[in-house]
């Protein structure tokens, strides 16, 4: 689900990707904003606190607003940049890279977390945004934009024309096709909110160490992927010879 792209990836690639990624995104949602009080995976919200505060002249705070928009841009800019840039090297792990800085972002904030909420808390907000820049640009990369997972705005819009054009589109194969990204965006808004859910009962028990179990989420999915392409090679190594 991390390696195949352009023709040879397929609906079922794109929906496990969601599946996994949005429920990582939904844990990290609902974490982030009971620990620090702000959005963590979107920075929608933010930037009108931004503008409020430059209205206000509280500049610092604006600045403090602005950096959280800004870490959530570098990250999906960091993704991006590693992935050009090992695609012109090594095409194998390029895509595993970002996924895992998530992992190690993720597990430092989960572990180290608890200690900065009430002296530093926008780090936490900081690399959390960082982390979901970084994921959301990565799964864009991968599935050519037909999957983004850290938030849901644009989900809810697209999933609204594609119901209304149901009515309208009676051609079989424009029907299936509209009927596939339907079952995408509910799987992404799905696994989104049963990944808040168990954001929310594990932060109720465990406090930012929700986060890890995040963090293994997402790596377990990376070794899954890594071992499931590799018996994909093993076989046909076998079937040539």
């Amino acid at each position: 689900m991390f390696r195949h792209q352009g023709k040879t990836r397929t609906f079922i690639h794109n929906l496990r990707i969601a599946s996994l990624l949005s429920f990582v995104a939904g844990i990290v949602n609902v974490a982030g904003y009971f620990s620090v009080q702000r959005l963590t995976t979107n920075v929608t919200g933010h930037f009108a606190f931004f503008v409020d505060e430059v209205f206000k002249l509280n500049f610092w705070q604006g600045l403090v607003y602005f950096l959280y928009i800004f870490f959530f841009f570098l990250g999906s800019f960091v993704s991006s940049f590693l992935v050009e840039t090992m695609s012109r090297k090594d095409d194998h792990y390029i895509y595993s890279v970002p996924a895992s800085i998530e992992c190690l972002i993720l597990f430092i904030i989960g572990f180290w977390g608890q200690n900065l909420i009430i002296k530093n808390p926008d780090i936490i907000t900081f690399s959390l945004l960082f982390a979901m820049g970084l994921q959301n640009s990565l799964v864009t990369t991968i599935s050519s934009a037909s999957v983004r997972t850290t938030h849901l705005t644009g989900l809810f819009t697209d999933l609204g024309i594609e119901l209304s054009q149901l009515f309208f589109y009676k051609a079989k194969e424009q029907k299936l096709k509209l009927i596939s990204s339907i079952k995408l965006r509910l799987t992404i808004i799905g696994f989104f909110f049963i990944g808040g859910i168990v954001g929310g009962v594990l932060y109720s028990k465990l406090g930012l160490y929700s986060l890890v179990f995040a963090a293994i989420t997402l790596v377990v999915g990376l070794i899954y992927d890594n071992i499931k392409f590799k018996l994909i090679l093993l076989r046909r190594k076998l079937k040539s010879h």
